[in-house]
């Protein structure tokens, strides 16, 4: 029988979880997709109800504005939901947006399993979001292994099924070096400056002064910035006045054999640093918030850390400069050894070698996550035969 699924992917990273699940279902039976996604999740087929960048945004004072027309989009997307009559709607990460059509799915009465992929961060925020799930989802599965049980206490049935990126394939430094015209000798720095508007026009700039500090230190520097559609053509216009030599590519492949060229990076915190770890590169991570939203973050946020390989690994293992310590002087310091000092390198990697046993799990991600939509889908449907 034919699988018949929908999925909401917001953000980039996000479309790529979906577009690896797709993949993995179709290895256990045909599968008709429809949703919401990018370029990654268009290659498996899923032509996006409309453009995914709508979506990916972060943070009280960036949504507000955007606020009419993401209301509009929500209504969209149930619409269109409840018109292709799915068997499952797997709704990833984005969780304002995705908990919004989890409603409207519910007062719909649409018979849909409603499975949420990539759990909100609980020991962040308040632990209260917890039983918002609850009531919102049928099924829950997470990247990390500790987060079923934050949730299963409220009665969300969940699942750890490890992060996808762990399958991502090793890139080829070498031929990223030929295909963009990089002499052997050149100093490849990954530069990445988050995958929304608003994080690549607070981080650049940032960016840049940080590399001027180091620029003449540093052996004929060469910038490699892997973006994504959500934001390229405004990071190309950025950098293209960048007085170093620039690679701005766009796709997976051009991005993992960036990686594997890159002696090291400076990124955004997010997703992208969980690739950087997987790929071995050393790494610094940034953040800012617009200032409103950060002061708001200040009185709900739990947690010290904030970049994902150092809340999956318990301690501060990439230097991480968030709001005020997010300028040149302090980001200059903290990347210049990862260039240059071999120790603070081999520290990095080597808790990097860690990590990637933590978000497999064993075996694949994809697969596991893919073998829990088919089970919710069974248990589903036996339910509603009773």
């Amino acid at each position: 029988m034919t699988l018949r699924i929908y999925i909401v992917a917001g953000e980039p990273s996000g479309d790529a979880l979906g577009a690896r699940l797709l993949g993995a279902l179709r290895e256990g039976g045909p599968v008709e997709a429809a949703g919401v996604g990018g370029d990654l999740m268009g290659r498996e087929g899923v032509a996006s109800l409309f453009p995914q960048a709508e979506t990916a945004v972060m943070g009280l004072f960036e949504v507000l504005p955007r606020a009419r027309r993401l209301l509009r989009r929500m209504d969209e997307t149930v619409a269109d939901i409840l018109r292709f009559r799915p068997d499952a709607v797997v709704t990833i990460d984005s969780g304002g947006f995705n908990k919004g059509i989890a409603r409207r799915l519910i007062a719909a009465g649409c018979p849909a399993a409603r499975i949420h992929y990539v759990a909100p961060m609980v020991w962040v925020w308040a632990p209260g979001r917890t039983r918002a799930m609850a009531r919102l989802f049928d099924h829950l599965m997470t990247l990390w292994p500790f987060e079923p049980a934050l949730f299963e206490r409220d009665g969300l049935e969940s699942t750890f099924v490890g992060h996808s990126l762990v399958e991502a394939a090793a890139g080829d430094g070498a031929a990223f070096r030929t295909r963009h015209g990089i002499g052997p000798d050149a100093t490849v720095l990954a530069v990445l400056p988050g995958s929304r508007s608003g994080e690549v026009r607070r981080l650049l700039p940032v960016f840049r002064e940080t590399l001027e500090r180091l620029a003449g230190n540093i052996p004929a520097l060469h910038l490699a910035v892997p973006t994504v559609g959500t934001v390229a053509e405004r990071v190309r216009h950025a950098v293209a006045g960048w007085p170093w030599p620039v690679t701005a590519t766009l796709g997976e492949e051009e991005k993992q054999d960036a990686f594997a060229a890159s002696r090291a990076a400076l990124g955004a915190s997010g997703t992208v640093a969980l690739e950087l770890a997987l790929a071995g590169v050393p790494q610094v991570t940034a953040y800012r918030l617009n200032r409103a939203t950060a002061l708001i973050g200040r009185a709900v946020v739990r947690t010290r850390r904030f970049c994902p390989v150092n809340i999956v690994l318990d301690r501060p293992v990439v230097p991480e400069l968030v709001q005020g310590d997010c300028r040149p002087g302090p980001l200059a310091r903290a990347l210049g050894p990862l260039l240059f000092d071999e120790d603070a390198r081999a520290a990095q990697l080597s808790a990097f070698g860690e990590l990637a046993g933590m978000l497999g799990g064993g075996g694949r991600p994809s697969l596991r996550a893919a073998g829990t939509v088919r089970r919710i889908v069974r248990e589903t449907q036996l339910s509603s035969k009773r």
